[in-house]
């Protein structure tokens, strides 16, 4: 599993089998949001075993199910619910992390005095560069200031 922490208390992963969310657990994360649709791929037909695995694990579970590329202002905020009311760390996923940290990015935006580069660099960090996204990035930052 690559786990790649983009702040403190925040990392995102690729595709995880219900048996890795045992290793997520021994990591100390205490949430994971689900950022893959429902039958999107053979290994993922829903979220059903993951979710229950993670409960019984003790591991809270949001499941925020996104089209890559396509993220709704509903599916913004519903992520940036999650990241206020999860226990952390938490642990984000989709097929390789880049529709949660697109996610992640737009939630983040979305705050006061948000550090746009910051946010880039740490996607940069992990893998997946979101400069494509800056104008759309800055542009929900000013409506929120």
């Amino acid at each position: 599993m690559n786990i790649h922490e983009l702040e403190p208390g925040f990392a995102i992963s690729e595709a995880i089998t219900p048996e890795d969310l045992e290793e997520v657990a021994q990591r100390g994360y205490k949430s994971v949001i689900c950022n893959r649709r429902p039958g999107e791929a053979e290994d993922h037909p829903d979220d059903a075993r993951l979710s229950e695995k993670a409960k019984s694990l003790g591991l809270e579970w949001r499941c925020i199910p996104v089209t890559p590329g396509e993220y709704s202002d509903a599916d913004i905020a519903a992520f940036s619910r999650a990241l206020d009311e999860l226990p952390t760390p938490i642990l984000a996923f989709c097929r390789s992390g880049k529709r949660s940290v697109h996610l992640w990015a737009h939630a983040k935006c979305q705050g006061k005095r948000c550090d746009i580069p910051a946010l880039l660099n740490a996607a940069r960090e992990a893998g997946h560069d979101l400069e494509d996204r800056r104008s759309a990035l800055e542009a929900a930052q000013d409506t929120s200031s």
